[in-house]
């Protein structure tokens, strides 16, 4: 809804709500949420390789579900894991274990492989960032620090998705560094931080997406 605004806190919440109320399994939600940021990609216009970004959380879950969609429309894509497959978990780990048995191309980062990143990142038309989710407080750390910097220095298309890693969700505040995007793919409802005079320079254009949760949740949210 791009009415309501919700702390990081809140999201948790009412993530918590959908699932354990409601009985929207997670991996549902995480579902609704990949594909929902590719239809706004499409929407934006796609001319050529998609790089993938992932950490390890839920973000990168849902970077998993984005490539997994981008090669069912026909479109090139690469997954970029800068955390370890090992230290994923829950709904991420069940997304990356889908993404691999589709074959879809994968680079588990290891360090010195700069050269061999920069090379995909300057080929790319987009480039999605799923590193860090609204539960990141601080400056990003290695590795998500370097390639946020270098993200920013090849000047590409990025959607962030939820918000851009590096910005706090409460505040708006960018850390150093912090994602710079041209779209910024939050769900169910914007996030306050995006709002903030602070943010504007690095979240883009918003697009708020639809993941599935019932309209009463907005009610009690509203109230």
């Amino acid at each position: 809804m791009s009415d309501l605004y919700l702390t990081r806190v809140q999201s948790r919440e009412i993530d918590a709500t959908a699932i354990h109320e409601y009985g929207i399994p997670g991996i549902v939600l995480m579902e609704n949420a990949g594909r929902g940021a590719v239809d706004a990609l499409v929407d934006y216009g796609i001319y050529g390789h998609i790089l993938i970004c992932c950490g390890k959380g839920n973000n990168a879950g849902d970077g998993f579900v984005m490539a997994r969609h981008l090669t069912l429309r026909g479109h090139l894509a690469t997954l970029w894991l800068f955390a370890p497959p090992d230290e994923l978990t829950g709904d991420a780990a069940a997304n990356y274990r889908i993404a691999k048995n589709c074959a879809i191309p994968m680079v588990e980062f290891q360090n010195g492989e700069w050269g061999r990143f920069e090379t995909l990142l300057h080929r790319s038309d987009w480039v999605v960032d799923a590193l860090l989710g609204t539960g990141a407080q601080g400056a990003p750390r290695e590795p998500f620090a370097g390639a946020i910097r270098r993200i920013n220095r090849a000047c590409k298309k990025v959607l962030a998705v939820d918000l851009p890693s590096g910005l706090d969700a409460d505040t708006g505040l960018p850390a150093d560094p912090t994602i710079r995007a041209t779209l910024t793919c939050t769900f169910f409802a914007n996030k306050f931080g995006l709002a903030k005079s602070a943010a504007m320079p690095y979240v883009g254009e918003i697009d708020v997406c639809d993941i599935g949760f019932p309209p009463s949740l907005a009610r009690q949210q509203h109230r």
